[in-house]
């Protein structure tokens, strides 16, 4: 039987293992959005909006559980703001430096956005998926768990900075609660925290503590879902929706729109990209 909300029939798919062993990829590597558009209509809905593309799964009633409209760019402002995550002469998009503490970061005054999440969430394959119009930027991705134990400045032109938080949970660095508490407490330039969340597993124990701290002070931060081509589509959609319910009913400051994202498909990427241009003033949009 299909849970509630789901339409008759997607039962079956959360009858599939949760991992799949072979992943289809048919866009796995960076494109300009001017080629994406290119795509057909649900190929480009699937890469662009990954939440529409689960939504034909919903019940009509329960489409607005997944809150799809309340960031909702056009395709032209999600082409414009690919132009900031492209590396030109102009735009300059370079590491900056790194810190262990607050007081040796460095001072930079523009709009400050930063992500944090358990190791092993793939947080600096994301931003290296981000980064992928600047292939010039060195985000070091590594195999092992805890690979990131500072804080990584990046420059995103004259218009942001991006920055990459030591993982917490397992090979987490000694002072990581001192670090990234102050950080997240006292930084003046932060807009925005996001934190990642394993779509594969959900929400562990040491996400929660993540969530609590960003709750206690009173942080706007949004959840981004990683991983999501690891998954069968039922897998996906019930943990989605777990989530989803897990932010309407136990936060308070949470973004209400989830963004799933894959390092490896790029699907949800140009999205997630359009709503940090957005919310560091630098695009202007109908949605936030």
């Amino acid at each position: 039987m299909a849970a509630p909300g789901l339409l008759p029939g997607i039962g079956r798919f959360f009858e599939v293992a949760p991992v799949l062993v072979r992943v289809s990829r048919p866009y796995s590597k960076p494109h300009a959005f001017t080629e994406v558009r290119q795509l057909p209509k649900s190929q480009l809905t699937k890469l662009v909006f990954p939440l529409q593309d689960l939504e034909q799964y919903l019940l009509p009633d329960s489409k607005s559980d997944l809150h799809l409209k309340t960031f909702d760019p056009s395709l032209e402002d999600i082409a414009r703001a690919d132009w900031f995550f492209t590396a030109t002469e102009r735009n300059r998009i370079e590491y900056h430096s790194s810190a262990e503490r607050l007081d040796h970061a460095p001072a930079l005054t523009r709009p400050e956005v930063c992500f944090i999440g358990r190791s092993n969430v793939g947080k600096s394959s994301l931003i290296k998926a981000l980064f992928s119009l600047a292939p010039e930027v060195e985000v070091r991705v590594s195999k092992k768990p805890g690979h990131t134990k500072k804080m990584n400045f990046f420059k995103v032109g004259k218009y942001f900075t991006l920055v990459d938080m030591p993982g917490y949970g397992y090979r987490a660095p000694a002072d990581f609660v001192d670090m990234v508490e102050t950080y997240l407490k006292e930084r003046k330039n932060l807009m925005r925290t996001f934190l990642l969340v394993d779509s594969v597993v959900g929400i562990q124990k040491a996400d929660n503590i993540a969530v609590e701290m960003c709750e206690e002070l009173a942080l706007p931060y949004v959840m981004v879902l990683t991983k999501i081509d690891k998954s069968s589509k039922g897998h996906l959609l019930k943990q989605v929706l777990q989530i989803q319910k897990f932010v309407d009913t136990k936060t308070q400051g949470c973004f209400p729109q989830l963004f799933p994202v894959s390092a490896v498909t790029y699907s949800g990427i140009h999205l997630l990209r359009c709503f940090i241009a957005n919310i560091t003033g630098n695009l202007k949009t109908d949605g936030v």
